[in-house]
């Protein structure tokens, strides 16, 4: 009997809005500089609540969604804040410098 296995998705283990805040908050640390885990993050949490309804809050068309924010997508700024927004998340600043010592 062969094991049949399926293919592991981030976006079926954020059950709660805690789990969705670490999320993103992380991968928005350990984004490499280029958006691709920022981009991939919103689209598992958009999988996770309702990527129809995402659409209905954004105003964008639900397939665009999805192409935007696959790994092969590449979607305009405005496009991810306003996902980020719809989604009750925030984009938060820092300094990336570390603090040295004289």
């Amino acid at each position: 009997m062969a094991e049949k296995f399926s293919r592991w998705d981030s976006a079926d283990y954020l059950k709660t809005e805690e789990d969705i805040k670490d999320y993103f908050d992380i991968c928005v640390e350990e984004d490499p500089g280029d958006g691709s885990l920022i981009r991939r993050a919103l689209g598992s949490i958009a999988r996770a609540r309702s990527m129809t309804q995402l659409a209905k809050d954004t105003g964008l068309a639900r397939e665009g969604l999805y192409k935007a924010l696959s790994a092969e997508g590449n979607p305009e700024f405005a496009t991810i804040m306003k996902v980020i927004k719809a989604l009750g998340l925030k984009l938060h600043a820092g300094s990336a410098r570390h603090a040295t010592t004289p």
